[in-house]
């Protein structure tokens, strides 16, 4: 009897160790995600970029610090090059600039499928990287009269802080999702998104291989009550249904959406035919104003929208049904 009673207690404490070990281990992974997304929102929405506005210094450098990561975590490039430049013209007053147009460019980078038939298809998950540098009259900034850096932290260093980690993760899969995965950094979004719009209109695959887009726009804002709120999740099929299902046990509410697709650059891609989800956290009072900085990301929180939405990505990407565009204008 009391062998049965050592065994049992053996037992019990096996299951303890591995149980403490897994939390242990979960803990260790968000703590480190945390780090990471901290890390890229704080390089991002530093002073030393200027806000990062399109044509000038500090936009090239947000453009190789996002390039450097899709490097290392192994992206390949189309043609060779990882830049798609492109031209955006500058009001007067934006920025202490005159008139003029300049250039900038998106950053773009892929990861290849592993079925050898699905790979020919594409999921697309992109962020833009542009602000209103330090802001002035003519641009969307909420202090017209304030001339000073608009930093951006949420809008949007915040969305591709959480690229980067969901970059990250996908890097490390010993096997890889079924359809390819096209990684994308916009520029020009605050002027109307041009970068968006030009990537749409210059695609380097067939425009009917691109089955979905998810789109990360001001995530770093995640409120007491963990909403992450989505448009567009109708626009492909079941989307509504994973969205809610991936909410469970994610540490979010999700406020799922068929249509209101929204009005960032999954837009440009929803009006081409090609299913787009949108993601964000919600406004602020300091949504384009100089106050938008990095003491008020909530990098907890965008921890787990970027586990939220690689989880999404990864689940898109390996679909067993086909993938289409459900137009929710006509709903």
């Amino acid at each position: 009897m009391y062998d049965i009673i050592k065994e049992k207690r053996m037992e019990w404490k096996s299951v303890l160790f591995v149980t403490l070990f897994f939390c242990c281990t979960i803990y260790a992974q968000n703590k480190s995600l945390e780090k990471r997304f901290y890390k890229h929102d704080k390089y991002l929405s530093s002073d030393k970029l200027e806000g990062r506005f399109p044509g000038t210094k500090g936009n090239n450098e947000a453009a190789a610090y996002i390039k450097k990561y899709f490097q290392k975590y192994d992206l390949k490039s189309f043609n060779g090059n990882y830049y798609q430049p492109f031209k955006v013209f500058v009001k007067e007053g934006i920025n202490k600039m005159p008139s003029d147009t300049v250039q900038t460019q998106n950053v773009v980078g892929y990861i290849e499928g592993s079925d050898s038939q699905l790979k020919n298809e594409f999921i697309v998950i992109g962020a833009h990287y542009d602000h209103w540098g330090w802001g002035g009259i003519g641009s969307s900034s909420k202090k017209k009269d304030t001339v000073a850096i608009h930093n951006g932290a949420d809008d949007n260093a915040s969305g591709v802080s959480a690229l980067l980690c969901i970059l990250e993760k996908v890097s490390k899969l010993k096997v890889k999702p079924k359809r390819s995965i096209i990684f994308v950094s916009f520029s020009g979004e605050e002027e109307g998104l041009i970068g968006s719009k030009y990537f749409v209109n210059h695609l380097a695959v067939p425009k009917e291989a691109v089955k979905v887009m998810l789109n990360m726009d001001m995530v770093g804002r995640l409120n007491a009550e963990k909403q992450l709120y989505m448009g567009g999740a109708g626009t492909f099929p079941e989307g509504v249904v994973l969205m809610k299902k991936l909410g469970e046990k994610s540490g979010l509410n999700p406020v799922v959406n068929a249509g209101d697709v929204g009005g960032s650059d999954h837009v440009a891609f929803y009006k081409a035919g090609i299913s787009a989800v949108g993601f964000h956290t919600g406004g602020h009072p300091q949504y384009h104003t100089p106050e938008d900085d990095i003491d008020l990301i909530n990098f907890k929180g965008g921890a787990l929208i970027s586990k939220y939405i690689y989880n999404a990505l990864i689940t898109i990407a390996n679909y067993s049904q086909p993938l289409y565009f459900i137009n929710q204008d006509k709903k």
